[in-house]
């Protein structure tokens, strides 16, 4: 497989190329499930294009908590197909798919009642393991155990005593969320798909009853393409119910939005060796360790307002501060908070008001001739969805394809990733860079941790860390734009890295130097970086803003105080 360069040629030759002839899939949504739409649509040997309105990943799909995982809290809900089939896909995943990617991590789990709370939490744990092991991917994870007050205490001192009589230790899995949905995007385009960001579908084209295509604006150089397709696949998350109107018709099913916000503080507020997880009234609480920070979320409330920019208020600040501090023996305070963040979960709209009830399920449907829509679902079976709504695009083309081949299909930086990471050593001292900056890369790219060494070797000031955000390699910012179809500085500040949620300053030290880095791959003037720069610095002020805001209506007016696009 030839690794794709999404770099600016590469994404106007990839809208020109979809214009010329008629393709046999159209995705519309960038976010996890259309790309892996794309790519499992593209590995059957169908002609495939691949449009998102913004960034790859921009809406719910880097937004979220950042688990792999097959939902301990659905077997209480007596939900037991679902468990299985994200269990199934975290283990194809961690061993197979994606190990570069998706990584273990372990979650403490206190009880606060004797006897009864440790049969039951227990005989739960113990299921969703046993599951885990009979789908035949779960035996790269440590079985749960059971700890009493005192060895939970010692592996997360953080706990106060009075929090747990005992606890529970079980494994899940964690990623990247946004750096996840680029990596399939490029594999999808090495296999042939073409694919481009920042192109907004305007108008679905129709003969008769068929949809036949759509109308897409390139807002990046104000063009506009016919893009034919003999199937489109409609994956636009919290966006489908808007994107069925523009083809007026009555959709099957309705999806509402459910705002969850995650807060993230530095990795010395919580001293504890072990992610914790905690019940609330309505759902529950993770405590998520994250490189040198950890993340604390999530909430569960229905969201009716803009959909592109999801506000966080200070009530759902206090929320999660008020629920963490209840077992905190040194309890967090906002100026702990690096980062806030908020998203919006795609649910199929049930009987009850109450979002926590409505159904985490997909749903696929044909409603008219040459479309199909997706909707629903989790982030951890975004590969199930995929081939459902594949499975039914074959259908409309009313001609033999291939199967499904995803479980086999490596994603770009997989392969070999296991035989550098034993040579992380070797590599360090051949790059100049200490051991530990190579491991970093590693855990980002995979084998393809070798392209920036590339970059690297060829300008050495390019290995030297990022100001204000140190973790980050000016390498890193360099190959956003060159090879993973970054194009502008919130792109990179937000999802390429994550630099915004991870620095007290969420990125406005970092701004210059990445747009600078940046501007050297995208041909940016003086005046368009200035413009970056500008654009970027009023989004972090209205989302500071907005985080003051003591509801929702007030808090989105506030985050939409900032313009939602770079002048040109």
């Amino acid at each position: 497989m030839r690794t794709a360069e999404l770099g600016p040629v590469r994404r106007a030759e990839a809208l020109a190329r979809m214009a010329e002839r008629e393709l046999d899939v159209l995705v519309v949504g960038g976010g996890v499930v259309g790309a892996g739409i794309a790519l499992d649509s593209v590995t059957r040997g169908l002609a495939t294009g691949l449009v998102e309105a913004r960034d790859w990943a921009a809406g719910t799909s880097s937004r979220s908590s950042k688990l792999i995982h097959g939902g301990l809290r659905y077997l209480e809900m007596l939900d037991f197909g679902l468990v299985r089939e994200a269990l199934k896909e975290r283990g194809l995943l961690l061993e197979r798919l994606a190990p570069h990617l998706v990584k273990p991590v372990p979650f403490l789990y206190p009880l606060q009642h004797r006897g009864w709370e440790r049969l039951y939490a227990g005989s739960g744990v113990a299921l969703y393991d046993a599951m885990a092991f009979s789908s035949g991917h779960g035996r790269g994870l440590p079985r749960h155990r059971h700890l009493s007050r005192r060895n939970a205490r010692r592996i997360a001192p953080c706990l106060k005593k009075e929090a747990l009589v005992g606890a529970l230790q079980y494994y899940d899995a964690q990623v990247d969320d946004a750096r996840f949905v680029a990596t399939l995007v490029r594999t999808a385009a090495g296999y042939g798909a073409h694919v481009a960001n920042r192109a907004r579908v305007t108008e679905f084209l129709r003969e008769g009853e068929r949809v036949v295509g759509v109308r897409v604006m390139d807002l990046e150089e104000n063009g506009a393409y016919e893009i034919r397709a003999r199937q489109v696949v409609n994956a636009t998350g919290v966006w489908t119910d808007d994107t069925q109107a523009m083809i007026a018709e009555r959709g099957q099913f309705h999806v509402r939005a459910s705002k969850g916000i995650h807060l993230v503080v530095p990795k010395d507020r919580i001293h504890s060796s072990t992610g914790l997880i905690l019940r609330t009234r309505t759902s529950v609480l993770f405590v998520i360790p994250w490189g040198r920070h950890w993340i604390v979320g999530t909430t569960d409330t229905a969201w009716d307002l803009d959909k592109a920019h999801p506000a966080a208020s200070s009530a759902d600040i206090d929320y999660l501060l008020e629920h963490v501090n209840s077992v905190l023996a040194v309890p967090l305070t906002r100026d702990d908070v690096e980062g806030v963040y908020a998203g919006l979960r795609p649910l199929l709209a049930g009987e009850s008001d109450a979002t926590s009830t409505l159904s985490r399920e997909h749903t696929v449907a044909h409603p008219v001739p040459g479309l199909v829509v997706i909707a629903g679902g989790k982030y951890t079976t975004y590969r199930v969805m995929a081939k459902d709504a594949v499975d039914a695009a074959v259908h409309g083309l009313d001609q033999r394809v291939a199967a499904c081949c995803t479980e086999e299909v490596l994603l770009a930086g997989a392969e070999g990733y296991h035989a550098l990471w034993n040579a992380r050593a070797r590599l360090a001292a051949r790059a100049g860079l200490h051991e530990a900056r190579v491991e970093h890369l590693l855990n980002r790219y995979g084998s393809l941790t070798e392209e920036l060494l590339e970059l690297i070797a060829a300008d050495p000031k390019l290995g030297e860390p990022l100001p204000a955000a140190d973790d980050y390699l000016k390498a890193e910012i360099v190959y956003a734009c060159s090879h993973e179809g970054a194009r502008h500085l919130e792109d990179v500040l937000t999802r390429r890295t994550r630099i915004s949620i991870e620095t007290f300053d969420r990125g406005t030290r970092s701004a210059r130097e990445c747009a600078r880095l940046m501007a050297g791959v995208l041909g940016w003037t003086d005046d368009q970086i200035e413009r970056e720069i500008e654009h970027y610095e009023k989004r972090v002020e209205a989302e500071r803003e907005s985080q003051l805001q003591p509801d929702d209506q007030t808090a989105d007016a506030a985050r939409l105080g900032a313009p939602d696009t770079v002048p040109l």
